[in-house]
């Protein structure tokens, strides 16, 4: 990984020298915009409205346009004072529980390391703050914006979180939140069930993307001169329910035999070696489950003919 930011972290009197790197990478498939014709890659000049001739980088400038239609035009001169107290600084303000952060304030994450000199006053910080079980509240200017951010401790590294101002969350201001909508206990009953049905531990290694796996196949196709094949399976589709509790008591159902499928195999989960071989075959095990009952068939169809035997015997 590269670094994109040098700076420090500033606790109190205590300043630990850090680099900044990104935490997250996007997964998606680029695309170019292309003549449909032969491919050709297509081009852009920056040409100014007025009188469409182009413009050199050199010439642009920020413009900020009023409610009159007017546009001020800022130069990097005119931002070069403005007061970015912590440019250089990760400003350390408060500590609070993690729960008290709203997710919705999170906007990025960014790995913190720290320089040679910073190694010892980083871990005294990194090891009390994972023992405090709080989360560090702080000030920071990346790219010429100061953000707030929230500081935590991640497989013994800093992560800083960027997050959004206050007034940069909006308001959810819906019709229905007006609105008095009876819910049946009932409804609500079978809800939670489903809930606890579908409980359990979060592992990110069991979610895949299939859109960009199949976007990717589309693309490996074209390149070998093969058919697309489309996917077989039915998508879902976004129908009115009719019946709320039909729904959700299918639902409950739908997901209890979904993990009980899933239960043979994860009991032998702890055997490394065999356990890729005997989740493979519990799988079709699952499949064949009602071909069992041909053996209570057989003794039926035996008992039946039990009395038959003997009212011949007594006959003889």
């Amino acid at each position: 990984m590269r670094s994109i930011w040098k700076g420090a972290i500033s606790f109190g009197l205590v300043t630990i020298p850090v680099k900044l790197y990104s935490a997250t990478e996007l997964k998606e498939v680029s695309f170019h915009q292309v003549r449909r014709s032969d491919g050709s890659r297509i081009k852009y000049k920056r040409v100014a409205a007025v009188d469409g001739e182009e413009v050199s980088y050199g010439d642009i400038a920020k413009g900020y346009e009023l409610s009159n239609g007017e546009t001020v035009v800022l130069t990097d001169e005119d931002f070069k004072d403005l007061p970015l107290t912590t440019s250089r600084a990760i400003d350390v303000l408060q500590f609070v529980p993690l729960d008290e952060l709203d997710p919705i304030f999170f906007e990025k994450s960014y790995y913190l390391e720290p320089d040679k000199a910073g190694t010892k006053p980083y871990v005294l910080l990194r090891d009390a703050l994972e023992q405090s079980g709080k989360v560090a509240i702080v000030k920071v200017a990346l790219r010429n914006r100061e953000s707030l951010a929230a500081l935590r401790v991640r497989d013994g590294v800093f992560v800083l979180e960027t997050m959004l101002w206050p007034d940069e969350v909006r308001k959810p201001d819906f019709g229905f939140l007006d609105e008095d909508v009876e819910v049946r206990p009932q409804e609500l009953v079978m809800a939670g069930s489903l809930i606890d049905t579908l409980t359990g531990e979060f592992d990110p290694s069991e979610y895949k993307d299939g859109y960009r796996e199949a976007l990717q196949a589309v693309i490996e196709a074209k390149v070998e001169g093969r058919e697309v094949v489309q996917p077989t399976e039915a998508q879902p589709t976004s129908g009115t329910v009719v019946d709320l509790m039909a729904a959700l008591r299918a639902s409950v159902e739908a997901a209890k035999k979904g993990r009980s499928a899933e239960e043979p195999a994860a009991e032998e989960s702890p055997k490394k070696d065999k356990a890729p071989a005997k989740r493979a075959a519990a799988k079709p095990a699952a499949a064949k489950a009602p071909a069992k009952k041909a053996p209570a068939k057989k003794a039926a169809k035996a008992a039946e003919k039990a009395p038959a035997k003997k009212a011949a015997r007594k006959s003889a």
